[in-house]
């Protein structure tokens, strides 16, 4: 099981297994038993021999092979051992210490013999050596593997119990490096990970995490045995009580010893719960209906949203690869569906109702991932919210001044709109800040965004020499005196650098002003004019100046066009087919699709024209069409931005070369979207040349006579395509399979969720074929 860390662990220690000559268990319950079998199958030790006062223990352990020596008397089989493990109830180790003393001043073990426990606590077991040994020996290496089951003793053991689970070492500065480094590679050979931490730090993370929920349940149990109508409340328990009161048939005697042996780490976190229980009972007696919402929202939010913070993943995991869309060609769409909400616009509609005077009620809101971290993030900053609840939210603002520090990173998953905007938002905050992400996301680069709020008088630390995330933003009240209005002339027209900047002058002194290059999408602009706040635009250049204030009201999230781009070119490029798309935004700094299609001659038109919350919106029909290669006017580059992973789709099935230049932007979305499609077209068959700023696309596509639509050929092959978990590569080579000659495999199709949950399932509703293969067994 060794992995190539512990290859070269072994290799630095000049050691090869087995690790130890003799390990020695001392008790035989689940832990021990269970390290003890990890040990052998894994040819950890040249011997292991084991103490346990319960004599069956003993003997199944010999006659099963698992032990050369066991006794219940340390004495007869500890001679000889260059590891022992501690693996008993934790107010027992201080005996069990006096035992090995003894046996050290017998000679039967080596001063520098190394020991380890697996207690639950820490700080007691450092005291218990020093009261045993005068001095801590210098083979004392305290440790606490997070793992265990239902069932206890030996009976219950099983070798895998540590695999992918934490192991916490304390190494103290009186113990060898070579202790440390043998004990980690054990854990490390028996599949665990392992991590270090302080003693005392240890017991107080444990007495909040395991020993207060340990308490609670036995305390809950008891307080219902204790009801004169016990038996009705036991009958009728529901399956919370259940689930929470499960670890209250742990070993009594076990939980006893923990709760005096971290006494004081677990007394306060008592006093801290108490604290939160009376704000929780003040609130049901005030039926304060928004405070309370605000508590559990931000309560079950949390639940799902640590997890994923912890493991540096979106909400969906993407780390292992598992998913894959298995995509059978078809050659024709046809129907009329409703797309989900703009992203862009859910995103902003959380973050300046959270910032607004009163309440804000969105519908339409897009609950995919980045939006929801988004949403997330205000949470943790104090803000109530109730929902999403069938795109749903109702915001209760706190004001431009009444956000609150979050206790942890602000964990903004793979949403790069997220990070970019509210480190504009952040900068001019009166506390300070972090903000991170999942992989992916710290690698894109936040410099353009950090480096013009520099010039506003931002203090704001960007990681490593590319300047990317983790964020680290220093509020108002540390960096002193508070930002400045600033002019800034983008080098590149960039909807996000933009709105940061906007976001960042609304506390500013005196105006902000953006000049952009080229239009970008207005959404920022739009919506602040919508919560009341004064906008000027002057061509190119927006301005806002500092001090103003945002007032709730409604807002209604129009469908996304940069997914309903995905069902435009679908459409386009397949025989037969006539779609309807039902009230996409239409705002003209987003429409740029819309554009460079109908310049490549695709059959467009837009009906119901009308505005929903300040933002144009319609429905957009669009039929099989003769496509032709154009060389797409740079004007239009960033008002398609994101949408052309699927127009390099419409290229390759159109009658000649499409050119596009402009497009640097590209290549620093959640993948390097210009080599990305490229390597993907080359795979299904597809003529195209990377340039620095763009790409040549040779098309397939083959006119007719009469000037008749002839899509029924097909134009890509077939093959494996890895779309590097970037959402809109994996869904622009599913449309690619409406004109493809064989299957089309993709993999790596988590992502799809950040943009638009359910999209397989909506393009099988219009004739698709898009398999879903979870890689669950």
């Amino acid at each position: 099981m060794s992995s190539q860390k512990n290859n070269k662990l072994q290799s630095s220690l000049n050691i090869t297994p087995p690790i130890f000559k003799q390990v020695c268990v001392i008790g035989l319950g689940l832990i021990g038993a269970s390290f003890a079998q990890a040990i052998k199958d894994n040819g950890l030790s040249a011997r292991l021999v084991a103490v346990d006062r319960h004599a069956p223990s003993i003997a199944e352990a010999m006659e099963h092979g698992l032990l050369d020596a066991g006794s219940a008397d340390l004495q007869d089989v500890i001679a000889g051992s260059d590891l022992i493990i501690i693996a008993v109830p934790v107010q027992a180790v201080q005996a069990v210490f006096v035992d090995i003393k003894q046996a050290m001043d017998n000679g039967q073990l080596a001063s520098d013999c190394i020991m380890t426990d697996v207690c639950s606590t820490k700080v007691n077991i450092i005291d218990a050596a020093k009261a045993v040994f005068g001095s801590l020996p210098t083979g004392l290496v305290p440790a606490h593997p997070i793992a265990g089951a239902e069932n206890s003793g030996y009976h219950a053991r099983r070798a895998s119990l540590f695999v992918n689970h934490s192991v916490i070492i304390c190494e103290l500065p009186t113990t060898s490096a070579t202790a440390i480094a043998k004990l980690r590679l054990l854990w490390e050979s028996v599949g665990a990970n392992v991590m270090s931490m302080d003693a005392e730090h240890h017991d107080r993370i444990l007495a909040h995490t395991s020993h207060l929920p340990h308490l609670l349940a036995f305390n809950l149990v008891e307080q219902l045995a204790s009801h004169d109508d016990n038996l009705d409340m036991f009958r009728y328990a529901a399956g919370g009580f259940r689930d929470f009161t499960r670890i209250a048939a742990s070993d009594p005697k076990m939980w006893h010893d923990i709760f005096f042996a971290n006494q004081s780490a677990i007394v306060s976190a008592l006093d801290e719960y108490g604290v939160y229980l009376q704000t929780m009972r003040q609130l049901i007696i005030d039926k304060d209906s928004t405070a309370l919402m605000g508590l559990l929202g931000r309560a079950q939010a949390a639940r799902r949203h640590f997890g994923h913070m912890l493991a540096s993943t979106p909400y969906t995991d993407t780390s292992a690869m598992s998913a894959s869309y298995n995509i059978t060609p078809s050659n024709t769409v046809s129907g009329t569906i409703a797309i989900p909400g703009d992203k862009s616009i859910s995103h902003r509609s959380i973050m300046l109702g959270s910032l607004a005077t009163g309440v804000t009620n969105v519908t339409g809101f897009l609950e995919g991932e980045d939006a929801l971290a988004t949403l997330q993030a205000f949470r943790d900053m104090g803000v109530t919210i109730e929902g999403p609840d069938n795109g749903n939210l109702t915001i209760h603002g706190v004001g431009m001044n009444g956000l609150k520090p979050s206790k942890t990173p602000l964990y903004m998953g793979n949403s790069g709109t997220s990070m970019r905007l509210l480190s504009g938002i952040l900068a001019a905050q009166s506390f300070d800040s972090v903000l991170t992400g999942d992989t992916s996301l710290n690698k894109r680069p936040m410099e353009r965004v950090a480096a013009p709020l520099r010039t506003m008088g931002a203090v704001i630390q960007s990681t490593g020499h590319s300047g990317t995330a983790p964020l680290s933003i220093t509020g108002r009240d540390t960096a002193g005196k508070p930002l400045q209005g600033a002019e800034y002339d983008m080098p590149v027209a960039s909807a996000q650098v933009k709105s940061c900047l906007l976001l960042a002058g609304l506390w500013a002194e005196g105006t902000t002003t953006v000049t952009q290059p080229e239009i970008s999408r207005d959404h920022t602009e739009r919506m602040l004019s919508a919560f009341g706040y004064p906008v000027t635009v002057d061509g190119n250049r927006i301005s806002v100046t500092g001090g103003g204030t945002l007032t709730g009201g409604d807002i209604a999230v129009p469908a996304d066009i940069s997914s309903a781009a995905f069902f435009m070119v679908a459409a386009a490029i397949s025989q037969n087919s006539e779609l309807t798309l039902t009230q996409v935004g239409i705002n003209p700094t987003r429409t740029g699709v819309i554009d460079i299609l109908k310049l490549m001659n695709a059959d467009i038109s837009l009906s119901n024209e009308t505005h929903v919350g300040g933002e144009p919106v319609a429905d957009i029909t669009i039929r099989s069409s003769n496509l032709v290669g154009i060389e797409i006017p740079e004007h239009l580059v960033p008002l398609a931005i994101d949408e052309f992973p699927v127009l390099f789709i419409a290229a390759s099935c159109a009658k000649g070369r499409t050119v596009l230049t402009g497009a640097k932007e590209l290549r620093v979305k959640e993948s390097d979207r210009i080599a990305v499609m490229a390597e993907g077209l080359h795979t299904l068959g597809i003529d195209c040349t990377v340039t620095d700023d763009g790409l040549i696309i040779e098309g397939k596509g083959v006119a007719t006579e009469n000037d008749e639509v002839n899509n029924d050929q097909p134009v890509f092959g077939g093959g494996h395509i890895v779309s590097h978990h970037d959402h809109r590569i994996a869904m622009s080579f599913s449309v690619a399979s409406l004109r493809a000659s064989k299957k089309i495999t993709i993999e790596g199709v988590e992502t799809v969720n950040t943009s638009f949950p359910g999209f397989a399932e909506l393009a099988n509703q219009i004739g698709m074929s898009i398999q879903v293969d979870t890689g669950a067994e």
